[in-house]
């Protein structure tokens, strides 16, 4: 049985991005690790910070198009104890690993990793929202509660894209 609930499917999606932006990171680790110039390390991280600012706003674009889509079509989607669990255990798990990122990216001065741990925080705050639309529907029905934890997502979303997309990070240091 699948749940359609877009908040998961979004969940899902940024755990795809996330792998995504990690693989263009160890690329961007990569170059470093076989001595590559200074110059050509900024400009990878430029590029990273850019790919990863780019993922963030082609999520908050699916949410905010398959939210509003749901919400006027006003379609109910199906409890999911599965989803319930995975949002719970990413509660744990993603935290702890984007704090281990942001140390790292500290020790090495990377600011491509640290957006990139900020990545990873944000699927926490993904979790967060799914799992508050996956218990308000699977307990009290709500029928909205699924989209409307979803658009909760967005302007994390588009604010991490911003910094991605200029090469900030949100940190001042």
């Amino acid at each position: 049985m699948q749940a359609h609930s877009i908040a998961l499917v979004g969940f899902g999606l940024d755990s795809f991005i996330e792998c995504a932006a990690a693989g263009v990171l160890l690329w961007r680790l990569g170059l470093e690790a076989r001595g590559a110039s200074a110059e050509i390390i900024e400009r990878s991280e430029r590029r990273v910070h850019r790919f990863i600012g780019g993922t963030f706003f082609a999520l908050a674009l699916y949410v905010l198009l398959q939210a509003g889509w749901t919400l006027w079509q006003q379609k109910t989607v199906e409890e999911s104890f599965l989803g319930i669990v995975l949002a719970v255990a990413s509660l744990v798990i993603m935290p702890l690993v984007s704090w281990g990122k942001l140390r790292a990216a500290q020790m090495l001065h990377s600011a491509a990793l640290r957006a990139e741990a900020k990545e990873t925080l944000a699927c926490s705050y993904l979790s967060f929202a799914l799992l508050l639309g996956l218990i308000a529907n699977a307990v009290a029905g709500w029928w909205w509660a699924d989209p409307v934890a979803a658009l909760l997502m967005v302007p994390w979303l588009i604010k991490e894209g911003l910094e991605g997309l200029r090469g900030e990070d949100g940190d001042e240091e």
